[in-house]
């Protein structure tokens, strides 16, 4: 008997086919094969909002490969992702195949065990599941298509709306107004210390006449730091218990891409791409392709029973057996966790990252450790502390003191928290009577609200409900590709453009835009899901509402565009009519208001041209000093007496060329299109050239004297060798 496995990516079928190898073959869809057209809306709105699916340009191979294939199987099982997107494709690769034995099934982890376990309990695809993601498809293409060209008439063209991007874009624009319209006030705390039995502690000042101190001036902090020190206080509270604090809980994307981002310093695209790459399977030497952690893209914290009892055998042979966890943690589960998936956590907790470093890069290796660590630590006991509070009283003023000494390190031996041991509080009865000994005051000012980072926007929208895990890397991805946001110094700030991107958007479509509203639809799709409610009830509902404001808009196009322009004092000299600002394909610019009777513009602001940077040497030919240009097709050495003298030279990247015999060095160029690359300094006598940038770092590997700077999709570097094909990220 022969079974076909179909997948999507290249990558898990090679790891799956040396699984199956007697009587199975593994192919790959290589993602989706059939989508809505990109050149139209794809939607016929009348009929029931039926989407007009279209072959993917350049699958036909794929298609046919896939038709053949399942034609001279006896079964057919289609394994792709086990999420909504994953449960399309699988809708899609059915269509078009020519066999009737045809099994779903989920693969949460790409192991041998696992994968036999799912081709043993394969069913059916579940087309709620199906419903769901068509539902997310129609919804965003209803907004790109028919929001987007307002941004083309009021902006400029190329620009996009985006029914979640929108929002997120909202959220990072409405901190910013925070920020800059943030007044700063000054306050004042203090801190009392005490000494008994020659042993120091210290309390804060928790309340005044039983409320909140509100202290704002030097003056009144002396003040209350004078009566504080000639007064007697009571104790009124003495505590001491033991306090636990239990692990958390091993990762969900979420979780995932929050972590990585403040412990790694990862985009959330790129923790995504490299959680791929550990799920799909990586090399282990003789023991081949292994995926080394479960899917990626989930919201369950739920963990097997079978991983549980392996982590904490694990946990016992390397700390002992009091650092297993005892019993079970309630935690507090979301509304809708996808139970069928598990957290994220390693498939063998045997592969060890010290065990399995050398196979991976360094990126993979940060991850997998992340991962490792926080699953191992999930498992563990908590950490124990001897904790002491005190509550100290006099007439007038409440003061407040707390300590903690870690007594057992339980889960943090392997997952360290921020911890700061600040010694004990002596031994005290309630209404034993303390003089304090000094007291301490500090100015401080209230700071406005953070800007947001990766991490902090993927907390915000997940605490707000707005997409889902596996769509907050393309969210972030899009807001920085179209120039909307930028990043800087893991900060998002804002563009200008993305400033009136927002406001246009808002100001046209409130409702479609508004948080509560985009994270109502998230719920809407989960109903489907759950087959609790059907695709057409909810595309009516939102369908009804946009309509209604796109027919508001478009009544109002004048009245509109003439609120959002931004006006000047400027006069036009042509016809006296105001100059306002606007948008093009270049970015602002100043025109008359009386467009189109008028067609008057002119540049915002004139451009100083920049000084040239000196190279240092002189021009061979006339002897003037040689410049840094930058020009159409890129930075090249010129000499400053041009027109004159019209010597250039391309920029050396001081590494020798690799041709043999040739004396020639590696020199930056550039194509008739444009693009960057990197050819002989003796063309056309020798033809070396790379796209790839040349490094002046030696291979670790075969000692070779250079390496290439390989950019990755998600934007980080890796090294590579050209000589062995060695590489290492940067």
């Amino acid at each position: 008997m022969s079974s076909l496995i179909i997948v999507e990516s290249p990558t898990k079928a090679k790891t799956i086919q040396k699984y199956f190898k007697k009587g199975y073959k593994v192919i790959s869809s290589v993602g989706h094969i059939i989508d809505l057209p990109k050149s139209k809306l794809g939607i016929d709105i009348d009929k029931n909002f039926a989407p007009h699916y279209i072959t993917i340009k350049g699958k036909g191979k794929v298609i046919k490969n896939i038709k053949d294939q399942s034609r001279i199987a006896d079964e057919v099982f289609i394994a792709t992702d086990p999420d909504r997107e994953g449960e399309a494709i699988a809708y899609f690769i059915k269509t078009v195949l020519e066999n009737d034995n045809v099994k779903r099934a989920l693969f949460y982890e790409i192991t041998k065990e696992a994968c036999t376990e799912a081709l043993k309990n394969a069913g059916k695809i579940d087309y709620n599941k199906v419903e769901a993601q068509k539902a997310r498809r129609v919804l965003d293409r209803l907004v790109g298509y028919l929001i987007s060209p307002y941004l083309w008439k009021l902006i400029k063209s190329g620009l996009s709306a985006g029914r979640v991007q929108t929002v997120a874009l909202r959220l990072i624009c409405e901190r910013e107004d925070k920020i800059r319209n943030f007044k700063e006030e000054e306050y004042w705390t203090l801190k009392a210390y005490f000494e008994k039995d020659k042993s120091e502690f210290a309390c804060d000042l928790a309340k005044i006449d039983n409320k909140k101190p509100e202290i704002k001036s030097k003056e009144e902090a002396d003040f209350i730091k004078e009566e504080i020190l000639h007064s007697t206080f009571v104790v009124s509270k003495y505590q001491k218990s033991k306090r636990a604090q239990q692990p958390p809980p091993p990762y969900i994307t979420s979780s995932l891409q929050i972590e990585a981002s403040r412990k790694l310093n990862f985009s959330a695209k790129r923790t995504m791409v490299i959680a791929q790459q550990l799920f799909e399977g990586i090399e282990l030497g003789k023991s081949g392709a292994t995926g080394l952690i479960t899917y990626m893209r989930t919201d369950s914290t739920r963990v097997s029973e079978k991983a549980k009892a392996k982590a904490k055998s694990f946990i016992e042979n390397s700390f002992g057996k009091e650092y297993v966890q005892k019993g079970e943690i309630k935690r507090k589960g979301k509304k809708f966790a996808q139970e069928a998936h598990e957290a994220i956590r390693p498939t063998n907790v045997d592969l060890t990252p010290d065990r399995i470093k050398g196979f991976l890069t360094k990126d993979q290796l940060k991850l997998y450790n992340l991962i490792f660590n926080r699953f191992i630590a999930s498992q563990m006991a908590p950490a124990i502390y001897d904790e002491t509070k005190i509550e100290l009283d006099d007439d007038k003023y409440t003061l407040k003191g707390k300590t903690a000494v870690m007594i057992f390190d339980g889960f943090t031996k392997i997952y360290p928290v921020d911890f700061k041991e600040e010694g004990q509080i002596p031994t005290l009865k309630k209404g034993d009577s303390i003089n304090p000994k000094s007291v301490e005051t500090a100015q401080h000012f209230t700071q406005p609200p953070a800007r947001y980072t990766e991490g902090t926007l993927v907390k915000e929208l997940e605490a707000k409900g707005i997409g889902r895990p596996s769509t907050y890397a393309s969210i972030i991805s899009r807001l920085l590709d179209r120039k909307y946001v930028v990043e800087k110094g893991k900060k998002l700030f804002p563009t200008e453009l993305g400033e009136l991107v927002k406001k246009i958007l808002i100001k046209l479509f409130p409702d479609i835009f508004h948080v509560k509203f985009t994270s109502e639809m998230e719920m809407e799709l989960d109903e489907i899901e759950k087959g609790k409610k059907k695709y057409i009830e909810l595309m009516n509902e939102f369908y009804g509402k946009l309509s209604e404001r796109i027919k508001n808009v478009d009544e109002n196009r004048g009245a509109i565009k003439s609120d959002i322009e931004e006006k000047t004092d400027k006069k036009c000299p042509k016809c006296g009519a105001p100059l306002v600002i606007k948008w093009g394909r270049y970015g602002k610019f100043l025109a008359c208001s009386n467009y189109p009777k008028c067609k008057y513009t002119e540049p915002l602001e004139k451009k100083e041209p920049k000084e040239k940077k000196p190279v240092g040497r002189d021009c061979p030919k006339c002897g003037a000093p040689l410049v840094y240009v930058h020009g159409k097709y890129g930075d090249f050495i010129a000499c400053s007496n041009y027109p004159k003298c019209k010597y250039t030279e391309s920029i050396s990247t001081g590494i020798k060329c690799p041709e043999k015999d040739c004396d020639g060095e590696i020199v930056q160029k550039r194509s008739k299109r444009g693009r960057i690359f990197y050819g002989c300094s003796n063309y056309p006598k020798c033809k070396f050239s790379t796209w790839y940038k040349p490094i002046a770092k030696k291979c670790p590997k075969c000692g070779n004297y250079y390496m290439e700077e390989h950019k990755n999709k998600d934007g980080s570097l890796t090294l590579v060798c050209p000589k062995c094909g060695y590489s290492e990220n940067e």
